[in-house]
């Protein structure tokens, strides 16, 4: 865990504006939306590890820390915490900008595992960094 007054951890990945169609009763935006928000970070930052496809396979953590709220920036920071023969790990945070202005706070972390593929479907290595 991370201190909430600390700077985001990783590389910025993606920022989406939480909307109402995707609250609950409460107000609150769904838990399920801010997962898939992550997943796609996650996605994203394994695709340009692997250089090429893979496929979501665990979500090895999620804490769900504070509730994202309707007009808040979502922004997702990924780290590349290992890489395997065929996985990668990613670490991911979740922060949010309320009413879009600079004061930031973290709402989710997670770890996500993914698994590299090749055009078939097969497992594949994961390339060896350049």
């Amino acid at each position: 865990m991370h201190d909430d007054t600390a700077e985001p951890r990783g590389t910025l990945t993606i920022r989406t504006l939480a909307m109402p169609a995707d609250t609950n009763p409460a107000g609150d935006i769904f838990g399920g939306w801010v997962m898939s928000q992550m997943d796609i970070a996650g996605a994203i930052a394994a695709v340009e590890r692997a250089q090429g496809r893979v496929v979501t396979v665990a979500v090895e953590a999620m804490t769900f820390i504070a509730p994202v709220k309707v007009g808040d920036v979502l922004c997702v920071y990924t780290t590349i915490e290992r890489v395997g023969t065929t996985s990668i790990t990613v670490g991911l945070e979740a922060w949010v900008r309320r009413n879009r202005l600079d004061v930031r706070q973290r709402v989710t972390e997670a770890r996500f595992v993914y698994v590299t593929l090749d055009d078939n479907g097969n497992k594949r290595q994961v390339p060896k960094e350049a």
